[in-house]
């Protein structure tokens, strides 16, 4: 995804401590087999076949909702209020709010809006509200819309004049910022860097010259990859990955980006923010950036010579000609 200067948070919601919500840890964790096997049938569902939805003088709401990113009971007293007196929610997963509902004795009903909802329930959706319908719009965890497919509703019913507003609650980015302890004045959320090599590189590229704090999105399973792609690229610059935000087995390690990536060698589990702390001067001396591994991973992504040297070039505060001769002579 293209990266994004505001905030938010996309993260899957997860247990909450049971020994605060009394609540049971694997129940909240994770879905049953009998719930994976069983269709999210509401995908597809015109709202206007199953549901009477009130019509009102002046038109309808659309609420955004922040939800918990972990610990069920981090959900404020406006958005449960939201929640309970909406006409429908709209979630990503419908098996995954059910329970955040269910926890908080919410019966308002649910319906699905995600990333392959058809432009036609989107267009229905919009004029329900225009009618004067009242929906909870919410992502699995965190605040929606951003880096997230709410977006979708959000600025269709924005662009037909309906009123569209939010009830602020948690977010991973500004967790993970809190209790990262690193400096960040200012700061850069990225959500989730690009999967293809090229577009990756220079996206890393980008984020390693910016003087900024940092904030990523990586899942548990690719987490040591890209500490291995920030270690070639950040020098001494701290990381921290904050992995398990607000939920029992919650952690935040702090270190340099070769550092982590040698404490998570072996994996890590969870879900993972990552902050990568603002730096007054983001030139590093050549003996910090691992030079080979730099050259290898651009020439293994198909990078001509000197796209590698200008990108080697700003990472090291070096002229291009010489990082030119060090790329060369690495081919």
């Amino acid at each position: 995804m293209d990266s994004m200067d505001s905030v938010g948070a996309m993260d899957a919601v997860g247990a909450d401590a049971a020994d605060e919500a009394g609540v049971d840890e694997t129940d909240v964790d994770s879905v049953n087999a009998a719930e994976e096997a069983e269709p999210n049938v509401d995908a597809e569902e015109e709202l206007e076949d199953e549901l009477a939805l009130p019509a009102r003088a002046g038109g309808g709401v659309l609420w955004l909702v922040a939800t918990p990113i972990g610990n069920l009971d981090d959900l404020t007293l406006r958005a449960l209020r939201v929640l309970r007196e909406a006409d429908v929610v709209l979630a990503e997963d419908t098996r995954h709010t059910k329970k955040l509902l269910a926890h908080h004795g919410v019966g308002t009903p649910l319906r699905s809006l995600h990333a392959h909802t058809p432009e036609t329930k989107i267009a229905a959706l919009v004029e329900a509200l225009q009618a004067g319908a009242t929906f909870a719009l919410v992502s699995d965890a965190g605040t929606p819309v951003v880096s997230d497919p709410g977006l979708r509703l959000s600025a269709a019913a924005r662009d037909a004049g309906v009123k569209v507003t939010v009830a602020p609650g948690a977010s991973a980015v500004l967790a993970a910022l809190c209790v990262s302890g690193l400096r960040a004045d200012r700061f850069r959320f990225w959500g989730f860097l690009p999967r293809t090599a090229g577009k990756r590189a220079t996206a890393l590229d980008e984020l390693a010259r910016d003087p900024v704090a940092h904030v990523l999105f990586e899942a548990p399973n690719r987490t040591h990859a890209l500490l291995e792609e920030l270690s070639t690229r950040l020098g001494v610059r701290r990381v921290c990955v904050c992995r398990e935000l607000t939920k029992i087995h919650e952690e935040a390690a702090r270190g340099t980006a070769s550092e982590l990536a040698a404490r998570f060698a072996s994996g890590v589990r969870g879900e993972v923010t990552i902050v990568v702390e603002a730096s007054d001067d983001v030139a590093v001396d050549a003996a910090e950036i691992d030079v080979d591994a730099f050259v290898a991973e651009r020439v293994a992504a198909g990078e001509k010579p000197k796209v590698i040297a200008k990108a080697l070039a700003a990472a090291m505060g070096t002229s291009a000609a010489d990082a030119y001769e060090l790329v060369i002579a690495r081919r």
